[in-house]
């Protein structure tokens, strides 16, 4: 059985980060974020087909010096094709029944129950469900007892809506699925193909899942995903090989190879692979890249330091990006507001 994993954005709202690597290869504990996501496939699942664009040299490089147990094969969108267009571009890797998910959620889905459950239901397809407590904010399912979905209901009014439970990103589907989507072509799977799936067919079903479901879109949740995963896990930290620690980590993530000075407090904050961190520093809510260097007496909090930056000594900063290099050629920037804090 296959799974196509979409993996090909941009990432611009988690920015600059995502200016020298590719979003689902961000560090969550250390370990890639679409790692986690492999990790949590089911043993039937024996190729990966990974949907990817923006840095792709980058992911190859990381999946040809890291087995993670299953066939990887890179899919090259030259242009983005949306969900329904990535899932076509995959068609010739799938043999049957599959998997499309999304490569920056992190979840408690089971997918071997959700499997069960679709081949339960004899369903053309099932989607994963997620209850949300603003469903204005949301596309929200009108779902049946036994879990048929009848219908979308897009952003309605809290009295207006069907139930509280949104598309969670995670797909079941049935091969006739493929015929549905035009190739070639940028497709929405939940807007143009879906709804026909639901008139045609009548096997369209919601899988719903407890726990929790968390999307990896801008640098709030990026922070927040750590520090669940740590609590999940019951750590106060994360640390990498080769570190030097002399000061305090509370609820933080460093990587490989860096230094923390004397009387350092680092809180909530992930530190990347090969940072240098000076002494009498405070950082909250910080996210520091790759190669960086925060030098002595330096206070910062919700500040997000780009790959190869260095600050000065007793800088204090508050609620901004670090970012002193030149932007990468055609990379997209569209986000407006504030980067770290919803």
């Amino acid at each position: 059985m296959e799974a196509i994993i979409l993996a090909g954005g941009f990432g611009t709202r988690l920015r600059p980060l995502t200016y020298t690597r590719a979003k689902s290869l961000l560090p969550i504990l250390n370990k890639p974020m679409i790692i986690h996501l492999i990790d949590s496939l089911p043993s039937e699942i024996d190729k990966v087909i990974l949907a990817v664009n923006y840095r792709k040299d980058q992911i190859e490089e990381y999946f040809s010096k890291h087995d993670c147990g299953k066939e990887i094969i890179i899919n090259d969108e030259k242009t983005p094709l949306g969900t329904g267009g990535a899932t076509k571009y995959a068609e010739k890797h799938i043999t049957g029944r599959f998997l499309v998910l999304n490569s920056d959620i992190i979840c408690s889905l089971n997918l071997d129950k959700m499997i069960n459950f679709h081949k339960k239901n004899n369903s053309a397809a099932t989607i994963s469900l997620w209850p949300v407590k603003n469903v204005s904010e949301f596309g929200v399912v009108d779902v049946q007892k036994d879990g048929k979905i009848i219908s979308f209901v897009e952003k309605p009014k809290p009295e207006d809506a069907p139930s509280n439970l949104i598309n969670a990103g995670a797909y079941c589907l049935e091969p006739l699925v493929l015929d549905y989507i035009k190739k070639g072509r940028l497709v929405s799977m939940e807007k143009e193909i879906f709804p026909r799936i639901i008139n045609d067919t009548d096997r369209f079903y919601g899988f719903k899942f407890q726990g929790y479901w968390m999307d990896i879109g801008r640098i709030s949740s990026f922070l927040e995903v750590n520090r669940f995963l740590l609590d999940l896990k019951k750590l106060d930290f994360c640390k990498g090989v080769n570190c030097i620690v002399n000061g305090v980590l509370k609820k933080s993530t460093i990587g490989d190879n860096v230094f923390i000075g004397s009387n350092s407090d680092i809180k909530e904050t992930i530190v990347f692979n090969n940072v240098k961190i000076g002494y009498n520093v405070i950082l909250s809510n910080c996210v520091i890249g790759e190669n960086s260097e925060i030098n002595n007496g330096c206070k910062l909090e919700y500040i997000v330091v780009g790959d190869n930056e260095k600050i000065k000594e007793k800088t204090t900063l508050e609620n901004t990006i670090i970012w002193t290099q030149p932007k990468p050629k055609d990379y997209p920037d569209k986000q407006i507001g504030n980067a770290v804090i919803n």
